[in-house]
């Protein structure tokens, strides 16, 4: 046999509290936002970082320039300057001809397995200094997914920080309601006072 609710009024469970209806919804909210609005903030973050990131990239490409350049000697110390993609990179005095202005040498960026005598690739900025090639496409990718991803992880902690203070609220709420019904009910269980 089928119940028709259309039309009835919903009647109301006597054991369901505010704090329960309170927090039936806010795990609704919860579940929206976070399988939802958690992916679309890191989506969105992702597409503006994937923006800043190549526009980085095109003035980098604009502004640096490669070299194909001769390793002629190594610097005062042969330890390494710094660390480029996980590896040691060595400066070097490496030389090179360039167009118009004849032969040029300056200490540069080398692989550790450079030789003298070795040909490498050097990248050299609009003023001369010796700079890190510029970022790739892989390298921008990259950026835009991990912002993505830091964002939407970022937002959907929020959400479940925000519902985990809301359902404490709601369960001191609850063992409230309940104490002052329990001091209503017990002295009729326990028949103290009689």
């Amino acid at each position: 046999m089928r119940t028709r609710l259309r039309g009835r009024p919903r009647e109301c469970n006597p054991l369901r509290r505010r704090s329960d209806v309170v927090e039936a919804w806010t795990a609704l909210a919860v579940a929206v936002l976070v399988g939802a609005g958690a992916p679309l903030v890191g989506a969105v973050a992702a597409w503006w970082a994937h923006g800043e990131a190549r526009a980085t990239a095109a003035e980098q490409r604009a502004d640096r320039h490669r070299v194909r350049a001769e390793v002629v000697g190594w610097s005062a110390g042969t330890r390494p300057s710094s660390r480029a993609g996980g590896r040691h990179v060595y400066r070097a005095l490496v030389r090179w001809t360039e167009p118009g202005e004849g032969r040029r040498t300056a200490l540069a960026r080398v692989p550790p397995d450079a030789r003298r005598g070795d040909v490498v690739h050097v990248w050299f900025d609009s003023r001369g200094r010796d700079v890190p090639p510029p970022v790739d496409n892989a390298s921008v990718w990259q950026h835009s997914i991990g912002v993505g991803t830091c964002a939407a992880g970022v937002s959907a902690a929020g959400v479940l920080l925000v519902h985990r203070a809301v359902r404490e609220v709601a369960l001191r709420r609850r063992l409230a309601e309940w104490e002052r019904a329990w001091a209503r009910t017990e002295p009729e269980w326990t028949h103290r006072g009689a």
